[in-house]
């Protein structure tokens, strides 16, 4: 998935889903859907999010808004 498109002024806006069978980031009606296995609990959901995003895209990313959200607001880094 090429998710450049989605970056604008080094921000990604994006839904969170936690507690899913498995980790997978799909778009949906031109917006990202990020699933993750993590529980929204003591922070796992955030800290499984910004792994995600280093191995599976390389990119170093700091959350910006709605850190005790599903609708999250990335800074990328690198």
């Amino acid at each position: 998935m090429d998710i450049q498109k989605h970056i604008l002024n080094n921000l990604l806006l994006l839904k969170v889903i936690p507690n899913a069978s498995q980790t997978k980031l799909i778009e949906e009606d031109h917006k990202l859907k990020l699933y993750l296995s993590a529980i929204p609990d003591k922070n796992k959901t955030n800290t499984q999010l910004i792994k995600f995003f280093k191995k599976e895209f390389n990119l170093k990313v700091e959350i910006k808004s709605g850190e005790r959200s599903r609708q999250k607001v990335l800074r990328i880094l690198e």
